[in-house]
């Protein structure tokens, strides 16, 4: 996850976050988005991959971006998630990698 690295302490623009077309292109979707957000709060955004959703989790802190989460909900019970395995992650971002990185430009200001 060095790759994302570049992106922690990045301020996230609202605007960004709900300009869907752009999330679209990169192959992205908000499906939680605070407005306004809290001092501390988490946005949700999610992806298809290998047949399956896979859940990005940014937890944002006084508007900026403080850690990044993969995770894919449960089959049985879609609130509870799981983090990615390793081998999981790598292939989603040998996938998805640079859609990923295109997004993480796009809402954040740097």
């Amino acid at each position: 996850m060095e790759r994302f690295k570049k992106y922690i302490g990045r301020e996230i623009k609202l605007q960004c976050v709900k300009d869907s077309e752009k999330l679209a292109a990169c192959g992205i979707t908000c499906r939680y988005l605070p407005d306004p957000p809290e001092d501390f709060d988490e946005f949700e955004f999610a992806c298809e991959h290998g047949g399956k959703t896979v859940l990005i989790l940014a937890a944002v802190e006084m508007g900026k971006l403080k850690r990044l989460l993969f995770t894919v909900p449960d089959a049985a019970d879609p609130e509870i998630t799981r983090p990615l395995t390793e081998g999981q992650l790598q292939e989603f971002l040998a996938a998805k990698g640079e859609k990923v990185s295109e997004f993480l430009d796009h809402i954040t200001a740097g």
